[in-house]
């Protein structure tokens, strides 16, 4: 199996990767100030589950085609695009029921959407997919045999990091969005501030070139 020192090598490659804002972090920054804390964290959930079904289709193989055909990597990155600027420009709309969004609100429904939202990004964020494709082979041990499993495990180690780092995101960002509770005029311009931020980010993702 993986080595104590391949295991710490790749702790710390995880720890840097996941530190710099991505899209990700960007997102769930987004998130916070525009719904609070509480979605903010399910987002972060939802990411570091649909980030670990990319390592899922890397260790058996699908990372690699996405890497290396071009068709490939333009479709996911592409939908995951589409769908930053269609949460955006919903947030936008609804600008002007912050006031409302801001009190506390637990039902099924409403988790499993907001979940939902924080897989499918973390699924379609192709900057992830190729980060995995090329960096996980790299940290097993082949000879051991097991590589699949190898890089189940690795995996499973970046979710984690991913999921406490993001998750102090959000919680700096919704105690920042605490200030702007206290009017609905605050409320609004945050809510169609973060909906811009969303359609930044995801022009940013579709107009993204491909890494060589």
């Amino acid at each position: 199996m993986t080595s104590t020192a391949q295991l710490t090598a790749f702790t710390i490659t995880a720890v840097v990767v996941i530190a710099v804002p991505g899209p990700s972090v960007l997102f769930t920054i987004s998130r916070a100030l525009t719904v609070g804390r509480r979605d903010a964290l399910l987002t972060v959930v939802g990411n570091a589950a649909g980030v670990y079904l990319q390592v899922i289709a890397v260790a058996f193989g699908l990372g690699t085609i996405v890497e290396r055909s071009i068709v490939a990597f333009t479709v996911v990155k592409l939908v995951g695009a589409a769908y930053l600027v269609y949460l955006g420009v919903q947030a936008i709309r609804h600008r002007h029921a912050m006031a409302a969004v801001a009190e506390p609100v637990a039902n099924r429904q409403r988790t499993t959407r907001v979940l939902r939202d924080g897989l499918f990004v973390g699924v379609a964020n192709p900057k992830a997919i190729v980060f995995f494709a090329a960096a996980l082979p790299q940290f097993v041990n082949h000879s051991a045999g097991f590589v699949p499993v190898q890089m189940l495990l690795l995996g499973a180690i970046f979710a984690g990091i991913a999921l406490v780092l993001d998750s102090i995101w959000a919680t700096f960002a919704s105690t920042v969005r605490g200030w702007f509770a206290g009017s609905p005029r605050r409320l609004a311009v945050l809510g169609g501030s973060g909906g811009v931020a969303m359609i930044g980010l995801g022009a940013g993702l579709a107009i993204n070139g491909r890494p060589n």
